[in-house]
C-alpha cells in the first residue's frame, strides 16, 4: 500500500510538471524555436550549452552560430516552407545548423548517415529538399544517391563542392533584424525526422516548432531537469532521442549537453564520469551492451541521477539499474510522429509507461484487439473496435484531437500525405472519431502500466534502427533467380530487438549464387537492415486473403532442429553466408556468440 501511495505521488508530481511546462508553449503560438534559443542566450549567456571533443558552444555562441546559418540560408535563396537535407555525424554544429534554418522558416531533414542507394535518394526526394548539407566524410555515400539539387560540403572534399563551413564564416552572427525574420508560428515545420514503416522506404515525420518544443519541455519536466544538469549524448542525432530530446531536455533549463560522435560500450562510464554527467539518453540496445561489458571501477563512479530513454527490455531492466546504481530509469513511450506518449516515472521494471486512471482523460489512449495473421482490427457486431481487457495483447491507439487544451493529442503527419492517411484509423468507437495507429502490440495491467509486446507486421527493430521488411524483401527480390521473398524479425537470445530473417523461394537452391546475393545486399542496404538469417523454401504459405503467413516462420526461428529446410547465417567477419548448425544455435543461446 505504501509503495502504491509513493508511486501515485511520483506520477502526480511528474505529470503536474509536464502540464505546467506545456502551458508555456500553448500560450505563445507565435514564439518559435529560434525565439526560445534567443531567450536562452540572454538568460544563460556564457554557460556551456553544447560541448564535444571537436567544438563547444556557450548559449551565446550557439545563438550567434544559428544566426550565421540563418543568414547563409537567406543568401542562398531558401525561404519559408523549404526543406534542406542534413547528413552529418554527431557534433554541436549539428544543432546550430537546424536551429539556424528553423529561424528563417526552413525545415531541416535529418538524414540517417548509414543510408545508401535508393533509400538515401528517397529520403531527399520525399521532403522535396531544395539543397543538401553533407559532411565531407559522407560524400562517397551521398554520391551514390546524388540529387539534382545544390550540395554544400561541411569540410574539404576532393570533388570540389562549395564549403558551407567556409561560407558561413562570412555571415553575420548578430541577431536577425525584423526584415530578416519571416512570419512564423509554432505550427510551421522545423524538422523532418525519418521513421521506417510499411511503405518500404523511410517516412519523413513532420516536426513542427510546437511538437519540438513540447518534446523538449515535456521530457525536461519529466526528468525534473535543472540548470546544473549535464546530459551525456552518444545516440545518433538523426533520430529524435539524439537530435531533439537529449539536448532539448537540458538546453530548455540552462543545462549543458556533452556530445560524443558515436557510442562506445568500453568508454561509456569513463566518459560519463569524466564529463561529470548527471543524465544520459538511452535506447535498449545501448543498455544491454553496457551490461555485457565486464564490471569495472567506473561502473558506479559516476554522478548519473537518471537515465531517460526507450526500449529497455524487462530481462535486463533491474540488472542495469542495480549494477550501475542509477536512482531513476525513466523509460518513455513515444514515437517520432505519433501522439501516444507516456512515461514510467517510478522505474517499474519492464513497463514503458503508465496512465493512472485519474489522468486517463488527459491521455486518450486505448488498446484494441488485433488479428496479427490477417493484419486487421477485430470488430464487434456494430463494426466498432474491441477494447482489450487488462493482460490482453492488442494495438495501442491514441485519439487525435485538435484541441488547444490538449496539444499533445495532435498528429502532424508525414511529408507524404499517403503515409499520413495510413496511420489514421476512423470509426473506432463511434462514426466520427479519429485515432492514431501506433503499430505496436501492447498490453496493460490493472494499475495502468503498459508493456510493449512487439511491432505489427512490416517493421522490426534491430541495432537501434527500425527495419522495413517490405524494403528488404523488395531488395532481395530484385536479385536474379529469386522468385519470392518475405522478411520478418526473429528473437535472438541475449540480444535486444529482432534480427532480420528472410524466407526465399528460388529457382534452384543448389545453383543459387549466395555470394552474389551477399554482395548485392551489402551494396544496397545499411548493415542493420541486412538479413542475419536466410531460409530457403519450396513455396510460401499464405492466408485466405493471399497475405504471407509469417507467424509460424517467426516461431520456428533459425534452429535447424526445428527447420528442415536449408538455413544460412550472415558471417560478417567472413563476408559470406554460412550454413547454420546446431552448435551455432547453442552458442547463441549460451551467450558465447553475439550478432
Amino acid at each position: 500500500m505504501l509503495a502504491r501511495v509513493r508511486s501515485e505521488i511520483k506520477y502526480a508530481k511528474g505529470l503536474l510538471r509536464v502540464v505546467r511546462r506545456m502551458k508555456v508553449v500553448n500560450a505563445n503560438p507565435a514564439k518559435t524555436l529560434g525565439d526560445y534559443l534567443e531567450d536562452w542566450a540572454w538568460l544563460f549567456e556564457d554557460r556551456p550549452a553544447l560541448t564535444s571533443e571537436r567544438e563547444s558552444f556557450s548559449y551565446r555562441q550557439l545563438d550567434a552560430r544559428a544566426n550565421s546559418y540563418a543568414r547563409w540560408a537567406r543568401a542562398k535563396g531558401l525561404v519559408k516552407g523549404d526543406a534542406v537535407a542534413l547528413m552529418m555525424p554527431n557534433r554541436p554544429e549539428y544543432l546550430a545548423i537546424w536551429f539556424g534554418l528553423a529561424r528563417v522558416g526552413v525545415g531541416t531533414a535529418l538524414i540517417n548517415t548509414n543510408l545508401v542507394g535508393a533509400a538515401l535518394a528517397h529520403s531527399f526526394a520525399v521532403v522535396n529538399a531544395k539543397a543538401a548539407i553533407v559532411e565531407a566524410s559522407l560524400m562517397p555515400a551521398f554520391a551514390g544517391a546524388r540529387q539534382n539539387i545544390p550540395v554544400y560540403a561541411h569540410g574539404a572534399t576532393s570533388t570540389g563542392e562549395s564549403r558551407i563551413d567556409v561560407e558561413v564564416e562570412s555571415a553575420s552572427p548578430a541577431s536577425l533584424g525584423a526584415d530578416e525574420r519571416p512570419s512564423l508560428s509554432i505550427n510551421n515545420a522545423a524538422l523532418y525526422i525519418y521513421t521506417s514503416g510499411t511503405t518500404g522506404l523511410p517516412k519523413a515525420a513532420r516536426i513542427t516548432h510546437s511538437r519540438a518544443l513540447r518534446a523538449m519541455f515535456g521530457f525536461s519536466a519529466s526528468a525534473n531537469a535543472k540548470p546544473h544538469d549535464r546530459m551525456y549524448l552518444c545516440l545518433p542525432m538523426y533520430h529524435t532521442n539524439g537530435g531533439l530530446l537529449a539536448p532539448g531536455i537540458v538546453l530548455s533549463v540552462g543545462g549543458s549537453c556533452y556530445i560524443r560522435e558515436r557510442f562506445s560500450a568500453s568508454a561509456f562510464w569513463i566518459d560519463v564520469t569524466r564529463q561529470q554527467s548527471t543524465l544520459f539518453m538511452y535506447i535498449g540496445e545501448l543498455c544491454r551492451y553496457l551490461v555485457n561489458v565486464p564490471p569495472g571501477p567506473n561502473d558506479r563512479a559516476h554522478r548519473i541521477r537518471a537515465a531517460i530513454g526507450n526500449g529497455l527490455r524487462p530481462d535486463i531492466f533491474s540488472t542495469f539499474q542495480q549494477r550501475f546504481g542509477i536512482p531513476d530509469v525513466l523509460e518513455l513511450y513515444a514515437s517520432t510522429e505519433g501522439n501516444a506518449v507516456m512515461l514510467n516515472f517510478d522505474s517499474r521494471p519492464g513497463a514503458v509507461g503508465r496512465i493512472p486512471s485519474w489522468a486517463a482523460s488527459r491521455f486518450p489512449m486505448t488498446i484494441v484487439a488485433f488479428d496479427v495473421d490477417e493484419n486487421t482490427h477485430k470488430r464487434d457486431a456494430e463494426g466498432h473496435c474491441i477494447r482489450c481487457a487488462p493482460g490482453e495483447n492488442g494495438e495501442l491507439l491514441a485519439e487525435i484531437r485538435d484541441d488547444p487544451k490538449m496539444p499533445a493529442a495532435r498528429f502532424d503527419g508525414y511529408a507524404d500525405a499517403t503515409a499520413t492517411r495510413a496511420k489514421i484509423l476512423r470509426g473506432v468507437f463511434s462514426a466520427d472519431d479519429v485515432w492514431f495507429r501506433s503499430g505496436d502490440l501492447m498490453r496493460r495491467d490493472k494499475l495502468g502500466y503498459y508493456y510493449f509486446v512487439d511491432r505489427i507486421g512490416d517493421t522490426f527493430r534491430w541495432k537501434g534502427e527500425n527495419v522495413s521488411t517490405t524494403e528488404v524483401a523488395e531488395t532481395i527480390s530484385s536479385f536474379p533467380n529469386v522468385r519470392e521473398a518475405i522478411v520478418y524479425g526473429v528473437a535472438v537470445p541475449h540480444h535486444d530487438g529482432r534480427a532480420g530473417m528472410a524466407a526465399l523461394v528460388v529457382e534452384s537452391v543448389a545453383m543459387f549464387d549466395l555470394d552474389g546475393l551477399y554482395a548485392h545486399l551489402a551494396k544496397t542496404l545499411p548493415a542493420y537492415a541486412r538479413p542475419a538469417f536466410l531460409r530457403f523454401r519450396s513455396d510460401l504459405d499464405v492466408t485466405g486473403t493471399f497475405k504471407p503467413k509469417k507467424m509460424e516462420l517467426v516461431a520456428e526461428g533459425f534452429d535447424p532442429r526445428r527447420v528442415q529446410e536449408p538455413l544460412f547465417r550472415d558471417d560478417r567477419a567472413g563476408g559470406v553466408y554460412r550454413r547454420v548448425d546446431a552448435d551455432f544455435v547453442d552458442a547463441i543461446a549460451a551467450g558465447a556468440i553475439t550478432l
